[in-house]
């Protein structure tokens, strides 16, 4: 799933290709801003984490994940 994160006070959004479904990752949001958690943490496809303060997220788009195309095709 793409993931775009939205942080206060910063000029850029977070992008990220996750391999958790998009069930996964709402819940993970939910828990930061209910205060279960202080972090929002996600893994990327690389497994590699992302961790943002839960009191510092703008907002969270969860989209479809991006297919990739080769060549120089017309669009």
């Amino acid at each position: 799933m793409e993931v775009k994160i939205g942080v206060q006070h910063a000029p850029r959004e977070i992008v990220l290709e996750s391999g958790q479904s998009g069930e996964e990752i709402e819940a993970a949001v939910a828990d930061a801003l209910v205060g279960k958690a202080q972090l929002l943490s996600l893994t990327d496809e690389k497994g590699r984490k992302v961790l943002v303060p839960a009191d510092r997220l703008a907002y969270v788009e969860i989209g479809e994940p991006a297919t990739r195309r080769v060549g120089f095709g017309a669009l």
